[in-house]
């Protein structure tokens, strides 16, 4: 049934998008954000974010325009930018809500080390106590400084009997927690995230994604001479492409393209959390899988599913995907449902020709286009921010208030599945169980539904507990008693016949 859903979304998806390219810019505005109801049907939305500003070098009073950037990081009001084809990198401190002043741009590092030239940097991260850990690419190594860049340690080859000695080390994406331990995405590794102590000790490889197989080229591959298995596909973990860390200490990894029938077979995992035993513990419990766009075309030379880049999470555990097929953001909450998804491919601003990376400060979203060599800010809109505050004000136990940001956004988006839930929640925690009930069943959410019935029955029951006794006792003593009196009226009716008889015969 899904799939005969999938292939008439797809058309009607496909008929939108022809229909607004045809009609201009403005109608491309008004369909510019959208979001999946229950059926899998594209509903359009409400912009949740509006483009506030599209940055280039210049914008910040620097002669030398950007070359293939690949990394962003935020730390308090610092933006930190992985320059990485001019080799180096370029900190920016937020001065307003559009404004930003270069504190410093660096391409080496002080101290007593072989190199000190950065060589195409492709991310980096700053820790707590200010120390700068540098994906130093094209030097084969993670270099760690302190916040005046001079030169501490340095991260090289993981030793392990699955890595060649003779690999050269590429780290391409790291982050670190907040015991200084370092997990790195490293160029033809694929056994997962390379992980290193504070020390510097490479303490083995984290999450490596399950591996996937046909079962008939297994077959064959075992029935196949040396010479054939060496020209086919090895059976190997997919690496990933972007990590993030959480404030909880959770890592969020991109695990890259999907299959076409990962949505059909259950395997979609694009996004992968992480715990510390490397464990993927990411909730999803929308009607589809954490996976992006469910329909796609094969115009204009995109084709295939969403492919998941890179991935921010916001402090109320809303994480934001950046598809770098279609230059499109999807947000998710933390249950896995789908919370605004929007952007493209193109020149205009909101539109992308090669999206690289994602990084957010406060609710606001930087995206970063190593093609077209820019930082697109996104600031929430209203409907926006109204959505965030309801979750927000939900996780802080504001219920009440929570409901009524829930009922502001439906005002604004009648066919936003998301209020719904949020209202039937909101009543849910304030105990009013039949009215969340009714929302429940208006949006098909089962799971919720049940739990709000197993209340309002357990409470209907301790309100009508007397009613409920007094109607067991009576259906269990009545026909008792009924028993009772039709014996005893059985038997004064047998003895009155028996004494007429024994009379009958003394005459």
């Amino acid at each position: 049934m899904k799939k005969i859903i999938k292939s008439i979304g797809a058309f009607a998806f496909g008929a939108v998008i022809f229909a607004t390219s045809s009609m201009g810019v403005m109608a491309a505005e008004r369909s510019y954000t959208y979001n999946y109801d229950y059926w899998g049907d594209v509903q359009d939305s409400p912009d949740a974010y509006t483009v506030t500003n599209v940055y280039t070098a210049s914008s910040f009073g620097m002669d030398v325009n950007f070359k293939n950037p690949q990394g962003l990081f935020v730390k308090g009001n610092m933006l930190y930018i992985c320059d990485t084809g001019n080799n180096r990198i370029v900190q920016l401190e937020r001065t307003g809500t559009e404004t930003f002043t270069v504190a410093r741009i660096f391409d080496s590092i002080k101290g007593d080390t072989d190199v000190t030239a950065l060589a195409g940097p492709t991310d980096i991260a700053v820790s707590e106590e200010g120390d700068i850990f540098i994906s130093d690419n094209g030097n084969a190594r993670i270099v760690k400084v302190d916040s005046d860049l001079n030169y501490l340690m340095q991260f090289n080859l993981p030793v392990d009997s699955n890595v060649s000695a003779d690999s050269i080390f590429q780290p391409s994406k790291i982050v670190i927690d907040t015991a200084g331990r370092v997990y790195c995405i490293a160029t033809s590794i694929n056994q997962g995230l390379c992980k290193y102590e504070a020390d510097g000790t490479f303490s083995g490889f984290v999450g490596a994604t399950p591996v996937t197989f046909d079962f008939i080229d297994f077959v064959w591959k075992k029935l196949a001479t040396q010479e054939q298995r060496q020209r086919m596909t090895s059976f190997v973990p997919t690496a990933y492409d972007n990590i993030y860390i959480d404030h909880e200490g959770f890592i969020y990894a991109c695990a890259g393209g999907q299959d076409e029938d990962a949505l059909d077979t259950g395997a979609a995992d694009a996004i992968r959390k992480l715990n510390l035993m490397g464990n993927d513990i990411l909730v999803e419990n929308g009607e589809y899988p954490v996976y992006g766009d469910l329909y796609w075309g094969e115009g204009g030379g995109y084709e295939g599913p969403s492919y998941f880049t890179d991935v921010t999470v916001f402090e109320n555990d809303i994480y934001v995907c950046l598809d770098k097929n279609r230059g499109r953001l999807f947000g998710y909450d933390d249950q896995g449902k789908t919370v605004f998804c929007f952007g493209g491919n193109g020149n205009m601003d909101g539109y992308f020709r090669q999206p690289a990376a994602i990084e957010h400060m406060g609710h606001d979203l930087f995206v970063l286009d190593a093609l077209d060599c820019s930082i697109t800010l996104f600031t929430p809109t209203e409907f926006g921010e109204l959505v965030y505050s309801a979750i927000e004000e939900f996780d802080e136990g504001n219920y009440v208030v929570s409901g009524e940001s829930w009922n502001k956004v439906m005002e604004m988006d009648g066919n936003y599945d998301l209020a719904y839930i949020g209202i039937g929640r909101s009543l849910l925690r304030q105990k009013q169980y039949k009215d969340a009930m009714e929302y429940f069943e208006l949006k098909y959410d089962r799971e919720n539904y049940s739990k709000a019935y197993k209340q309002y029955r357990k409470v209907w029951v301790e309100d009508h507990i007397v009613i409920l006794v007094i109607v067991i006792l009576a259906i269990f003593l009545i026909p008792m008693g009924i028993g009772k009196i039709r014996r005893v009226k059985y038997e004064i009716d047998t003895a009155d016949i028996f004494e007429n008889r024994m009379t009958g015969r003394s005459l």
